[in-house]
């Protein structure tokens, strides 16, 4: 594989992966004050995600892909407030363990990632562009 095709491939999957980032801290920030439908019950668990390197068999060329979608393990946040519905019998509710500032930090670095993958797609375009270019003189 040429390395211009090579890099497309590369940076297509930083986009793919860095997206997918995106939909999970976006998905533990709308769920960040959620509570239990039940008393007592478990509020949303905070979501993680990890990446691993692969070699794409086709091309040779080392990609980035989810290696899966978890779940944080760190206790729920409580907070005594006998008056919520979600309460349990001692009045404490649980709420879901993330943290904002955290999410907006991984969001920020998950959106110049994606940022980065797309500059560098425009660059190889713009590559291929000129050396179609050069190629008709």
């Amino acid at each position: 594989m040429d390395p211009l095709s090579a890099s497309l491939k590369i940076s297509a999957s930083g986009l793919s992966t860095q997206s997918a980032r995106l939909r999970v801290v976006s998905e533990n920030l709308a769920n960040a004050r959620s509570t239990a439908d039940t008393p007592g019950a478990d509020p949303y668990q905070r979501k993680t995600i990890s990446f691993s390197d692969t070699i794409d068999r086709s091309s040779g060329v080392a990609t980035v892909e989810i290696k899966r979608i978890g779940v944080d393990r760190t206790p729920f946040q409580t907070e005594f407030d006998p008056g919520n519905p979600a309460a349990d019998g001692n009045g404490v509710v649980k709420y879901p363990n993330v943290n904002i500032l955290v999410e907006m930090a991984d969001m920020r670095e998950a959106n110049r990632s994606y940022e980065a993958n797309l500059q560098s797609i425009r660059q190889t375009r713009d590559l291929i562009t000129s050396t179609i270019d050069l190629l008709r003189s």
